[in-house]
């Protein structure tokens, strides 16, 4: 596949269906293929599409592997035949950190049994032209899309489950503190809440801090604030601090500031949310 193939077919941007909302943003998207040309043409191709960004490229298999655990990537455009291992190796190293959504690229059609079977969302043989590739994110972006309504639905739900386990249905303190559902490839991990020490938003998601772990959930900052117990914290529009992890407290001129982490990490306070955080503390 060639650049030329890129004009070959105008049809152009398409619009939102009727009832089909337009996203919320791009889904996020890697290239990983060893031919430049190729490369090119998908990112040719995603210039005239505004519902996917390309956030990153990988030129053989480790890198992508690489890649893909470095940006969590929604979707995976992904050549079967590249040097240090082939596309299914990379699905196979990736294990549970494998993107919702995986599209193969190939000049080899003998490989879509296999990639179909491994759940890839489509098969695009080269060459394709803009068509063919509109159509694999026309699917792509209903399958994740999907997929996120209904991870923030669950998400939701284990929180308000937890909730009634914490505080029983009398609204009594009660043991079993609540717990969020984080997607992990094919398996839902329950992260408990009281384990998380301070959360970040990203862009539709939240990330969720625990350790050395984060998760990303599909839950909007304020969603998931509005269920969190009262031992969290929104310190600023994009932070949410579990108080019990706060150490040392750090004002600056402007009258805001830092909250420095018992883990080393510093946060920053909004000026407008510093006395409420010095309330909350107790102090």
């Amino acid at each position: 596949m060639s650049a030329g193939d890129v004009g070959r077919e105008e049809r152009g941007p398409r619009a939102p269906g009727p009832g089909e909302a337009a996203p919320a943003r791009p889904i996020r998207a890697v290239i990983a293929d060893d031919e430049p040309s190729a490369r090119a043409v998908i990112r040719a191709f995603v210039e005239r599409e505004p519902r996917v960004e390309i956030v990153g490229e990988a030129t053989h298999g480790d890198e992508a592997v690489e890649r893909v655990r470095e940006l969590h990537p929604d979707l995976l455009f992904l050549d079967v035949q590249m040097p240090d291992r082939d596309g299914f190796g990379v699905l196979e190293a990736l294990g549970d950190d494998v993107p919702r959504g995986v599209v193969f690229v190939t000049a080899h059609d003998e490989y879509a049994l296999r990639a179909f079977e491994v759940h890839a969302l489509d098969y695009l043989l080269k060459p394709f032209g803009y068509a063919r590739f509109q159509d694999a994110v026309d699917r792509a972006l209903r399958t994740l899309a999907g997929e996120v309504a209904l991870e923030m639905r669950r998400t939701l739900d284990t929180l308000i489950e937890g909730q009634r386990d914490r505080y029983g249905e009398a609204g009594t303190l009660v043991e079993g503190p609540a717990r969020i559902g984080v997607r992990r490839g094919t398996r839902t991990i329950l992260v408990s809440v009281a384990d998380i020490d301070w959360i970040e938003a990203a862009d539709d998601f939240c990330r969720l801090h625990a350790g050395p772990e984060s998760h990303l959930v599909a839950s909007r900052m304020h969603e998931l604030e509005s269920r969190l117990p009262d031992a969290f914290f929104r310190i600023h529009r994009s932070a949410i601090v579990n108080l019990a992890r706060i150490a040392e407290l750090r004002r600056e001129p402007d009258g805001g500031g830092l909250a420095v982490l018992q883990s080393g990490v510093r946060l920053r306070v909004a000026r407008s949310r510093w006395e409420d955080l010095e309330r909350a503390l107790g102090l």
